[in-house]
């Protein structure tokens, strides 16, 4: 079984924040798939399918992205998935906005979200997608001040960088297909 993982806050009040790209990238893949999140498990929201004949379980935690580690870990002892097939969506800061890149592991990149899985998982040798948001920008000059990063990933993308984001949600998908059928490397050399 496959574990595709998306992060972002449950409610409705996060729903559009840069934060919740990964629910949306993997909202987006579901309907594709005709996958409903029709069940709680594991304190995650999941939906079960099938892709390529192999087993699909998608998850949107219902912890906060800070406690994201939770859910997954509960998800993979539960399921017996191999680290090698879960795939963790979230957003990056680091990236800009609109890119996305895909690693089969490595560090945090001081996202609290993938911080929180490592620590629970004891293991940072799982494929991420990562979806740039930018940083924030104050006089044309990033600002990386605590208070000014949590207020940025909480805030809704403007309707310009929306009408991007869209765009690289479908992308998005695109690249957990090929990741689901045709592996990393794969998809590492057709998507970054």
């Amino acid at each position: 079984m496959k574990l595709v993982v998306g992060l972002g806050n449950p409610g409705k009040a996060y729903a559009r924040n840069r934060h919740n790209v990964g629910f949306r990238c993997l909202n987006y893949f579901a309907k594709l798939h005709s996958i409903r999140f029709d069940r709680r498990q594991c304190q995650a929201r999941v939906g079960t399918g099938e892709l390529g004949g192999e087993k699909l379980l998608l998850a949107k935690p219902r912890t906060f992205v800070n406690l994201s580690g939770k859910a997954v870990s509960r998800l993979v002892s539960k399921h017996n998935v191999p680290l090698g097939d879960l795939l963790v969506i979230h957003d990056d800061l680091d990236l800009p906005l609109g890119k996305i890149r895909l690693r089969p592991g490595g560090g945090s990149g001081g996202h609290k979200g993938m911080e929180s899985i490592i620590s629970v998982l004891k293991n940072e040798d799982f494929p991420r997608i990562r979806v740039g948001i930018g940083r924030p920008q104050v006089g044309g000059l990033s600002n990386t001040g605590e208070d000014v990063i949590v207020s940025y990933v909480l805030s809704d993308f403007t309707p310009q960088e929306e009408e991007l984001i869209k765009s690289v949600i479908a992308s998005v998908a695109e690249a957990i297909d090929c990741f689901l059928n045709q592996g990393m490397e794969v998809a590492m050399s057709r998507f970054n």
